[in-house]
Protein backbone atom coordinates (compact mmCIF):
# COMPACT_ATOMS: atom_id res chain seq x y z
CA UNK A 1 0.00 0.00 0.00
CA UNK A 2 1.60 3.58 -1.36
CA UNK A 3 0.23 6.49 1.22
CA UNK A 4 0.04 9.37 -0.64
CA UNK A 5 -1.31 12.88 0.51
CA UNK A 6 -2.11 15.71 -2.05
CA UNK A 7 -1.65 19.28 0.03
CA UNK A 8 -3.44 22.12 -1.93
CA UNK A 9 -5.03 25.67 -1.19
CA UNK A 10 -8.25 24.88 -0.32
CA UNK A 11 -9.13 20.94 -1.16
CA UNK A 12 -11.64 20.93 -4.33
CA UNK A 13 -9.98 20.23 -7.71
CA UNK A 14 -6.77 18.59 -5.74
CA UNK A 15 -9.87 15.87 -4.15
CA UNK A 16 -11.00 15.79 -7.83
CA UNK A 17 -7.71 14.70 -8.42
CA UNK A 18 -7.48 12.53 -5.30
CA UNK A 19 -10.43 10.29 -7.15
CA UNK A 20 -8.80 9.87 -10.62
CA UNK A 21 -5.60 9.08 -9.55
CA UNK A 22 -7.58 6.21 -7.21
CA UNK A 23 -9.01 5.33 -10.52
CA UNK A 24 -5.39 4.94 -12.17
CA UNK A 25 -4.18 2.84 -9.20
CA UNK A 26 -7.10 0.49 -9.73
CA UNK A 27 -6.58 0.11 -13.47
CA UNK A 28 -2.80 -0.41 -12.52
CA UNK A 29 -3.67 -3.07 -9.63
CA UNK A 30 -1.49 -0.81 -7.17
CA UNK A 31 -2.97 -0.86 -3.40
CA UNK A 32 -2.87 2.98 -2.42
CA UNK A 33 -4.37 5.59 0.07
CA UNK A 34 -5.07 9.04 -0.91
CA UNK A 35 -5.89 12.18 0.45
CA UNK A 36 -5.90 15.85 -0.17
CA UNK A 37 -5.65 18.26 2.87
CA UNK A 38 -4.97 21.89 3.17
CA UNK A 39 -1.27 22.53 3.29
CA UNK A 40 -1.40 23.87 6.47
CA UNK A 41 -2.19 20.98 7.65
CA UNK A 42 0.78 19.09 6.64
CA UNK A 43 2.77 19.04 10.17
CA UNK A 44 -0.79 16.50 10.83
CA UNK A 45 -0.48 14.26 7.58
CA UNK A 46 2.55 12.83 7.74
CA UNK A 47 2.79 9.95 9.84
CA UNK A 48 3.12 6.67 8.16
CA UNK A 49 3.87 8.88 4.63
CA UNK A 50 5.41 7.64 1.47
CA UNK A 51 4.94 10.75 -0.30
CA UNK A 52 3.87 14.45 -0.13
CA UNK A 53 2.60 16.59 -3.15
CA UNK A 54 1.68 19.88 -3.22
CA UNK A 55 -0.56 21.27 -5.71
CA UNK A 56 0.80 24.23 -7.90
CA UNK A 57 -1.36 27.18 -6.22
CA UNK A 58 0.65 26.64 -3.49
CA UNK A 59 3.80 25.35 -4.75
CA UNK A 60 5.51 28.61 -3.35
CA UNK A 61 5.99 26.64 -0.40
CA UNK A 62 8.11 23.54 -0.84
CA UNK A 63 10.55 25.08 0.89
CA UNK A 64 8.66 24.89 4.27
CA UNK A 65 7.51 21.63 3.15
CA UNK A 66 10.84 20.14 2.92
CA UNK A 67 11.98 21.37 6.19
CA UNK A 68 8.52 19.27 7.48
CA UNK A 69 9.01 16.00 5.56
CA UNK A 70 12.76 15.36 4.72
CA UNK A 71 14.03 14.59 8.63
CA UNK A 72 11.18 11.79 8.20
CA UNK A 73 12.62 10.95 5.28
CA UNK A 74 9.46 12.05 3.29
CA UNK A 75 9.97 12.88 -0.48
CA UNK A 76 7.91 16.16 -1.28
CA UNK A 77 7.24 17.86 -4.96
CA UNK A 78 4.85 20.28 -6.94
CA UNK A 79 2.32 18.21 -9.04
CA UNK A 80 3.54 19.37 -12.47
CA UNK A 81 0.99 22.40 -13.30
CA UNK A 82 0.23 20.99 -16.46
CA UNK A 83 -0.90 17.45 -14.74
CA UNK A 84 -3.07 18.95 -11.86
CA UNK A 85 -4.43 21.39 -14.65
CA UNK A 86 -5.68 18.37 -17.05
CA UNK A 87 -6.76 16.71 -13.85
CA UNK A 88 -4.38 13.55 -15.28
CA UNK A 89 -4.58 11.16 -12.49
CA UNK A 90 -2.82 8.92 -14.02
CA UNK A 91 0.60 11.08 -14.53
CA UNK A 92 0.24 12.68 -11.02
CA UNK A 93 0.16 8.89 -9.89
CA UNK A 94 3.01 8.21 -11.86
CA UNK A 95 5.10 11.28 -10.69
CA UNK A 96 4.59 9.97 -6.88
CA UNK A 97 5.10 6.31 -7.83
CA UNK A 98 8.63 7.76 -8.94
CA UNK A 99 9.27 9.45 -5.98
CA UNK A 100 8.60 6.90 -3.83
CA UNK A 101 10.95 4.57 -5.53
CA UNK A 102 13.85 7.16 -5.26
Amino acid sequence: MVKIRLFCAAGMSTSLLVNKMKEAAGRKGIEVDIEAFPEGQMDKHLDGLDVALLGPQVGYTIGKAKKVCEPKGIPVDVIPMVDYGMMNGEKVLDFALKMVSR
